[in-house]
């Protein structure tokens, strides 16, 4: 393997510094009637193109860890092969299915998470943050394999102006589970809810959703205020007060409700595309986040790419900022055992295509 340059890498995570606008990423979990788990996720990122690629990674491909004084770090060797969405460099895999049907994601977690000092001596176990994903993915086909593996891993970053980030893992039985990184230490959390974005830490999310309790589907019904009859303007007005800011909390917020209460879907396929829907609502704006319209990037949106993945089928699907069309990759047509390692940019044209209708 290629390995990149350390000032590329190092570049990339002063980019990742909690100072710059829009670490954001959203994250749910869908179930269809059939009982296929859908897990779906936004990537955000106003300061530059992340310039992201599909991986596609066979069994056997050897990568070795990348450290902050430039030397490899764990080296390992996939037993699975996977499928991954990689941002900046083609090491750095955000988001990813593998043959045996275990997903991974990373979203960022600025000031909240706090991962081990990197110790050369301990460089053959050590792991860089940004490379969990892809590890994992070539390792483990269950939950179990993820925590022992964590477990016995030391954890580092590339560079300590970098964000720290924190995890998301799901199994084919749709079982989900959040690891995060506090002063060192690993901590799992099981997440029934299904739902992700960035700080504070997954419990406190959690514990947040309780002051949105007056909400609910539907619309509100009409009262009276003294001799003042009031009724809702239109419908939808049980979610009145809901937050509409792009901070994670309500982020976090707003993705439990439009997930909670969206239809269940007949089958794997309606339930993507409901993902696709549902996280329409999470795309950011590239302008809202700088001051004086000072603008770092040529880009049209903040949110570089949205995936969903159907667990049952193994199948990831993605669209970007560049190119609403939705595209797929299903791993069952891949033979692991054979194919070459690839990376190749999500979108070949940087620009959304319009077709003319021709009206006779």
């Amino acid at each position: 393997m290629k390995t990149p340059s350390i000032i590329s890498i190092l570049a990339f995570a002063g980019m990742l510094n909690v100072s710059l606008p829009a670490n954001a990423c959203t994250g749910i979990t869908l179930i269809s009637q059939d009982s296929t788990t859908i897990v779906a996720r936004t990537i955000e990122w106003g300061g530059s193109d992340l310039n992201s690629q599909y991986i596609i990674v066979p069994r056997g491909y050897t990568m070795h860890s990348l450290t902050p004084d430039g030397n490899k770090g764990m080296t390992f060797t996939a037993r699975y092969g996977y499928v991954g969405l990689a941002v900046e460099q083609k090491d750095f895999i955000a988001e990813g299915i593998n043959e045996a049907g275990l997903s991974a994601g990373l979203f960022y977690f600025p000031n909240y998470g706090e991962y081990e000092t990197y110790n050369p001596a301990q460089k053959d176990t050590s792991i860089a943050d940004l490379q969990l994903v892809a590890w994992i993915l070539g390792e483990c086909a269950t939950l179990e394999e993820v925590t022992e593996k964590v477990n016995e891993a030391h954890i580092i970053s590339i560079d300590p102006r970098a964000s720290t980030v924190h995890w998301r893992f799901t199994d084919v039985s749709g079982r989900q589970i959040v690891l995060e990184l506090v002063q060192g230490k690993a901590r799992f959390y099981e997440n029934d809810l299904g739902v992700l974005t960035n700080s504070p830490g997954f419990e406190w999310h959690l514990t947040n959703l309780n002051n949105y309790v007056n909400l609910y589907p539907g619309s509100a019904p009409s009262q009276s205020l003294g001799d003042t009859r009031l009724a809702s303007f239109g419908a939808g007005s049980g979610f009145l007060g809901i937050p509409g800011d792009v901070t994670p909390p309500s982020r976090f917020v707003r993705a439990a409700f439009y997930q909670a209460t969206a239809p269940k879907q007949e089958n794997a396929l309606k339930t993507v595309l409901q993902s696709f829907q549902i996280l329409n609502n999470f795309d950011i704006p590239v302008g809202i986040e700088f001051t004086g319209g000072k603008i770092p990037a040529d880009i049209p949106s903040a949110t570089q790419w949205t995936s969903a993945t159907d667990m049952k089928h193994r199948i990831i699907y993605y669209r970007t900022m560049y190119n609403s069309e939705i595209r797929s990759i299903r791993l069952k047509d891949i033979d692991f055992s054979k194919v070459a390692y690839q990376a190749v940019p999500l979108d070949e044209v940087k620009q959304q295509p319009v077709r003319i209708l021709q009206i006779k």
